[in-house]
């Protein structure tokens, strides 16, 4: 089933300069971008983003971390796109994260993990309406 999903490649990604492999590895695994742009999240913009945390202990520093340097945000489309790109970023924690995954290649630490992606079809609609309106 051919189905879209919102990926953001993260600022510690970005600042190890990621980007095209992180690019490559969906393409590879046949997730296609159909809409990315590069841009800086304010403060603002990251706890819009996650307000579904606002309770978690971690949702500040998080929406800190977003807001601390350039992420790409970018729409996939594919077949099962969800689940396959939630297999190729691999668990939160790179330490745990299966080897080969994103997360295991480029991530650092549980908040600096390289990468975001949906996790179901009701949070990719947000998601990529957040930062992709047209597509609606």
């Amino acid at each position: 089933m051919t189905e879209r999903t919102l990926a953001i490649i993260k600022p510690d990604a970005m600042a190890k300069h990621a980007i095209g492999d992180i690019i490559q590895r969906y393409e590879g695994a046949g997730l296609h971008p159909i809409a990315m742009k590069m841009t800086k999240l304010s403060k603002e913009d990251a706890e819009g983003f996650y307000a579904v945390h606002r309770k978690r202990p971690f949702f500040h520093d998080l929406c800190t971390y977003m807001a601390s340097g350039p992420v790409v945000v970018l729409v996939l489309e594919g077949d099962n796109a969800i689940t396959k790109n939630r297999d190729l970023m691999g668990a939160t924690d790179p330490k745990k994260a299966e080897a080969g995954t994103i997360r295991a290649v480029h991530g650092a630490s549980i908040e600096a993990n390289a990468v975001h992606g949906s996790d179901a079809t009701e949070t990719a609609q947000f998601e990529m309406g957040y930062f992709f309106p047209e597509l609606k």
